[in-house]
């Protein structure tokens, strides 16, 4: 292991299908997750419902993350500070399930997950590194 902080963080975006959390992403992210937070009071989600882009206008964001929002992009989300366990309450309020949402997250039927994560899940077999591609 290195002990260049950021080569070492470096290291940690080459992992293919994986964003790591890192405090970079988590400030990033700041208004994002406070906006998905938002999401946990009745009122809130009922005006997030009615008028999105009118809901969003109250939050201090980027405009990629407003845009990745409305299009429930969640893998750009990520890619854009989201953690996944703040971004949940999105996909709650619109109704879907963990399972559901994270499916699309991968491009995968939501029973081809299912049965994939019930078999433990990815095999670590394949490509590990997006720069080697192995």
């Amino acid at each position: 292991m290195t002990t260049n902080i950021q080569a070492y963080l470096l290291e940690l975006e080459d992992i293919p299908g994986t964003r790591v959390y890192t405090t970079k992403r988590a400030r990033a992210g700041y208004w994002l997750n406070q906006f998905a937070m938002s999401l946990m009071k009745e009122e809130n989600r009922k005006r997030w419902l009615a008028d999105e882009k009118t809901y969003l206008e109250d939050w201090p964001m980027t405009d990629a993350q407003k845009q990745a929002l409305l299009a429930r992009d969640y893998n750009r989300l990520l890619d854009l500070g989201g953690n996944i366990y703040y971004l949940a309450k999105v996909f709650s309020t619109d109704g879907l399930s963990f399972l559901q949402a994270v499916s699309t997250m991968t491009g995968m039927s939501v029973e081809d997950y299912q049965n994939m994560m019930i078999a433990g899940g990815r095999s670590p077999d394949g490509v590990r590194s997006k720069k080697e591609g192995n």
